[in-house]
């Protein structure tokens, strides 16, 4: 395959992760996905038009949003081994929403990401969901991509933080500094916290999902309003989180 033929494919992948990766705040729109990698608009059209074309995205009109299309669902369906282990931790996560109250996630790790791949909503009053499934967030954004962080070697954490520098900004207060401390007290202590870091109302905890071979790939999470994680409360998530994995590992014993 020529240069050009691997370049065009890496922008494609790159591309589709970006719309994966869309938000309110940077919504997968024709401008800011030129933005995002500097490129020509008239490239990326023509990037995306391809893309559209195979369902692998699809694009609204009315919005002029790009999304992810139905073949990227059907490709994942061949990987059927890990899609049916995927399939059992989905009861993970609701558990936990059921028993502590608030928001429970499903998180896989995915190169420098960490993506949502279930989510079960609590009953609290004030709920907080700051991802939904299918969106991705950079390993330590989050409780649940700290978790997973933590598990990796010195070096390749020192090489996520410096790949993952440049997008810190977007958070309302995550510097490569705290994410460094706060894998060192995940580590510490067996479980992840994002105290109002990656949105200033929202607290996070976070455990990896032990695997038999190898750093974990999953972890849950759960999010909670930042007024409601009480030491207390923290105390009680931190033990239903606990037991809960055990639960799920005696099961699959």
């Amino acid at each position: 395959m020529s240069q050009e033929g691997t370049q065009a494919i890496r922008r494609a992948v790159a591309i589709l992760t970006r719309i994966a990766r869309a938000t309110e705040d940077a919504p997968a729109t024709l401008s800011a996905i030129a933005t995002s990698f500097d490129l020509p608009k008239s490239t990326v059209h023509r990037i995306l038009k391809s893309l559209t074309d195979t369902d692998l995205a699809t694009y609204d009109p009315v919005t002029r949003r790009y999304g992810i299309g139905l073949l990227c669902y059907e490709l994942g369906l061949a990987v059927t081994d890990r899609v049916v282990d995927i399939a059992g931790l989905r009861s993970l996560p609701e558990r936990l929403a059921r028993k502590t109250g608030i928001t429970a996630y499903l998180m896989r790790r995915s190169g420098l990401e960490a993506v949502c791949l279930a989510k079960a909503e609590g009953t609290s009053v004030i709920r907080v969901m700051p991802v939904d499934v299918g969106q991705r967030r950079l390993l330590g954004a989050g409780a649940g991509a700290t978790a997973l962080l933590s598990e990796l070697g010195d070096e390749d954490v020192e090489r996520v933080l410096a790949a993952i520098k440049p997008e810190l900004g977007q958070y309302a207060d995550l510097t490569v500094e705290n994410i460094r401390e706060n894998v060192a007290k995940a580590r510490a202590a067996g479980y992840a916290i994002s105290d109002r870091q990656v949105y200033s109302s929202t607290f996070g905890l976070g455990m990896c999902i032990p695997a038999s071979v190898g750093p974990p790939g999953f972890a849950v999470s759960l999010a909670a309003y930042g007024p409601d994680a009480t030491p207390e409360n923290v105390r009680e998530w931190i033990s239903i989180m606990s037991s809960e994995i055990a639960r799920f590992r005696d099961e699959r014993a």
